[in-house]
């Protein structure tokens, strides 16, 4: 573990951070009919790819590169006017790297080792020395720093970034074996049954999907990996299974890189790729004190800084009272005669009198009508909930109409409050 302070060093410098952000997110289910799960929003102002880019931006990184395939431009719009401003002249770049047929004009990417394998030439005429290959849907701090400095001390092929995670989850990734000196031993992609740690029967070591190379090991690789028919075109499936037989993988713990402030007591890494991992990670963020500190101005998570007005609340008369407690309210929103606990509400959301929301993840620019009541829901960008609409007070109602987990969270979208009848 570090604390909070930005590095800068040379190994960081020379390298570029290519991020994978082409996923749909299918367990988000209807949150990402219309954006792929790295644009989702996070934390009432935030989006999800943002963690990975502050993490390289901190870290020292000036080069990055971000491919998108799947519904990109509520992702390319975010990233045009949130991550503008990189400089030519500093040796800094930012390139958005859309799935464009370049290869041949009826492939897209057909995974994420053909993701960058088609995009080699961009990568080569910035020639950085490494490669952080990222995923760009989780929500986490970490110095890439470390991660490079271990890769070249070692001498290593790859080095995978892991996280121990319980082996109930550990299915939707890779799974390693590691030796006492961090090597790779075997490597498996998201097993139907995964393996437990020695000595830890009830923990995975799992793949964080964060890759270090050198660049021209990296690009040898993607053209032997093009020239196979027989492989996936995956990095988990086929490119780093095929070092860690045949060359030297090495695994980094992410305990070594998380970075932490004087508030946060333990390394804090999530996937929200469940509609209860997304909400759960939200709800989290109103603890008095937070397992993600995101007021750390010493590592702070950059994004798209919206200009509105601060966050107003109105009226103050018994039952039509404007307050929130245990909450995170953005700027540009309106709490009139309403009340709101332990939620975290967006960016421009106008919640009227006797309405109350509980519980509440409620996305930019919605409108919460007169007496409605929303306990345990998430609300997609822009729903107009109705006046005295109820959720989540009566589980087969609420099933009816939204998509409710097995938690009790639902999810509520505009099409679904379109086709109820109030």
């Amino acid at each position: 573990m570090i604390t909070a302070t930005p590095a800068s060093g040379p190994l960081a410098r020379q390298a570029m951070a290519y991020v994978l952000a082409g996923g749909r997110g299918t367990r988000l289910m209807e949150l990402t009919d219309v954006r792929a799960k790295p644009a989702v929003y996070f934390g009432g102002k935030l989006r999800i790819i943002d963690f990975a880019l502050s993490n390289a931006l901190n870290s020292g990184i000036r080069r990055m590169a971000v491919a998108t395939q799947y519904k990109a431009h509520s992702l390319i719009r975010h990233l045009q006017r949130g991550w503008n401003f990189f400089r030519t002249e500093r040796n800094e770049s930012f390139d958005i790297l859309p799935a464009s047929q370049r290869v041949s004009e009826d492939q897209w990417y057909t995974g994420t080792a053909d993701a960058v394998y088609q995009n080699i030439d961009i990568i080569e005429s910035y020639d950085p020395k490494y490669i952080v290959l990222l995923a760009g849907d989780h929500i986490y701090k970490m110095d890439y720093e470390q991660m490079l400095q271990q890769h070249v001390n070692a001498g290593a092929d790859v080095t995978v970034g892991c996280i121990e995670v319980p082996r109930a989850w550990a299915s939707g990734f890779g799974v390693m074996h590691v030796d006492e000196n961090d090597r790779i031993l075997s490597f498996e992609e998201k097993p139907a049954n995964p393996a437990p740690m020695p000595g830890n029967p009830e923990m995975s070591l799992a793949s964080m999907g964060i890759y270090v190379f050198e660049t021209k090991f990296l690009i040898k690789c993607l053209q032997e990996d093009a020239a196979n028919p027989l492989s996936t075109r995956d990095f988990g499936k086929d490119i780093i299974p095929g070092l860690v037989k045949g060359g030297k993988a090495m695994a980094h713990p992410f305990t070594r890189s998380c970075v932490r402030s004087l508030a946060e007591s333990s390394a804090y890494w999530r996937d929200v790729g469940t509609l209860d991992a997304y909400y759960d990670a939200n709800i989290d963020l109103t603890d008095v004190v937070p397992d993600l500190d995101l007021y750390d101005r010493d590592w702070p998570i950059w994004t798209y800084g919206e200009m509105t007005a601060p966050a107003k609340f109105v009226h103050d008369v018994d039952g039509r009272r404007g307050s929130a407690i245990s909450s995170l309210i953005a700027g540009g929103c309106i709490v009139s005669g309403a009340e709101v606990r332990r939620s975290m509400i967006s960016t421009n959301v106008h919640i009227h009198s006797f309405a109350s929301v509980s519980g509440g993840v409620i996305l930019p620019e919605v409108g919460i009508g007169r007496g409605a009541r929303l306990s345990r829901v998430v609300v997609d960008r822009g729903v107009k909930i109705p006046d005295g609409l109820v959720v989540g007070e009566d589980p087969e109602l609420d099933a009816k109409r939204f998509r409710r987990t097995a938690s009790g969270v639902c999810l509520i979208t505009q099409r679904m409050i379109n086709a109820i009848d109030i």
